[in-house]
């Protein structure tokens, strides 16, 4: 099977803190110190730790792989990785501090939503320039024209100007054109997070079908484990800028979540307040527990810190292993009354978990003001093994979840 994309110790190093020091005479200073190899006197970080070089940050550090023509690689990765870096620089975007990428074929990239796309121009003038860019010519673009206005569902608004249009219509013409026009790989970063669900379904089953029918290569990077399983055969785990490993889809996806999920959380340095504290998980009896069988109570429990009277709420997110969200929990959701007062408390969420399929429960705990989207303290991942998932319970209705809440005040200061 031939190679479609080459990549050989891709490095891309940026630069931080300021560009100048604001006077001719620092600058020279600065640059005379460089060349003489001495620390720069008006550097502003002076730093050096892993994956980082004094006044530089490694987005992607000494990165080497190669794609076989017709693969469907999903690039996973928590925030800050590497990963839209890497898009950028294979869609030429951008250009690596160091390193050497070979592409044999056209690409179409997805990588932000109205990328490429002039504002002014409408959504037919934009097909037409997108096609132009890809090297395609004009009566080419008009065999494809009807298909792409078809699946991309806005065929009233075709002659409307693109800046009139929501994000959910730019990702569905946008996808649509990089689908359709003759590329010979499509890179697609997260875009298809703003369609709905089931336009993102029609995207995923494309993607599919132009892999495994028309042998075209696609690089697919989401947070959405699920898509990526059903999409990909195999997976790219990025980390802090390294490439940490690439196997296969589900043996990728298995890689990471290994890393980064816990069974407990201990705060290991002070926080400003108000603040999470601690995280863990009780049975019925109150016994910590670091696994779950299934069908049984379990308590989440929270300790947190407060030093004022601010009203304050716990929001849970919990997800299965493929990071697929299937229950929440505020206070204002269950019509509870909010956290309040100075002290430590300890809040605990008493939860009758159905019986579940997932063989993994992963919460996100976040402790916000009251009513608000504002954050002041938030912990991911934390993991609750189930021990005995059965084969197949049926349909559940997540949101329903029996719950109980009680706040606990284990000490008040003064």
């Amino acid at each position: 099977m031939s190679l479609a994309i080459k990549a050989e110790n891709i490095t891309k190093a940026y630069k931080l803190g300021v560009i100048n020091h604001g006077t001719l005479y620092k600058d020279f200073q600065s640059f005379i110190a460089r060349k003489k190899g001495k620390p720069d006197p008006h550097a502003k970080l002076e730093y050096s730790e892993k994956g980082k070089i004094s006044g530089q940050f490694l987005a992607l550090n000494d990165v080497s792989f190669e794609v076989n023509q017709g693969d469907r690689i999903g690039i996973i990765g928590r925030n800050g990785a590497g990963k839209s870096t890497l898009l950028k620089i294979l869609s030429r975007i951008t250009e690596p501090t160091s390193g050497i990428i070979t592409i044999r074929g056209r690409v179409a990239s997805l990588l932000e939503v109205g990328a490429g796309f002039h504002q002014e121009l409408t959504g037919r003038e934009n097909v037409f320039l997108n096609g132009a860019i890809l090297g395609l010519k004009k009566r080419e673009i008009d065999k494809k024209f009807d298909e792409i206005v078809d699946f991309s569902e806005i065929g009233q608004f075709i002659d409307t100007p693109v800046k009139r249009y929501s994000s959910g219509m730019y990702v569905r013409l946008a996808f649509a054109v990089a689908a359709h026009l003759e590329s010979e790989i499509l890179l697609a970063d997260e875009v298809l997070a703003v369609g709905d669900a089931e336009f993102q379904k029609k995207c995923l089953g494309k993607m599919e079908d132009v892999s495994l029918h028309q042998g075209r290569t696609v690089l697919f990077v989401s947070h959405n484990m699920g898509s990526v399983s059903a999409l990909c055969n195999r997976g790219m785990y990025l980390k802090e800028g390294r490439l940490e490993t690439i196997l296969p889809i589900d043996e990728a996806i298995a890689a990471y979540h290994s890393v980064n999920k816990v069974t407990s959380y201990i705060a290991e340095r002070p926080f400003s307040l108000p603040v999470i504290h601690r995280i863990w998980f009780e049975d019925a009896n109150g016994n910590i527990i670091i696994s779950h069988s299934n069908g049984n109570t379990i308590k989440l429990c929270v300790e947190l810190e407060s030093n004022d009277d601010r009203e304050l709420e716990l929001r849970v997110v919990t997800e299965d292993e493929m990071s697929r969200p299937i229950w929440a929990f505020t206070h204002l959701m269950y019509k509870l009354k909010p956290i309040k007062g100075p002290g430590i408390k300890k809040i605990e969420l008493s939860i009758e978990i159905p019986k579940l399929t997932s063989k993994e429960l992963s919460f996100d705990v976040m402790l916000r003001k009251y009513q608000s989207n504002d954050e002041y303290s938030q912990i991911d991942n934390l993991s609750l093994p189930i021990l005995d998932p059965p084969e197949d319970v049926g349909k559940i209705k997540y949101a329903h979840w029996p719950i109980f809440c009680n706040v606990i005040y284990l000490e008040r200061k003064m």
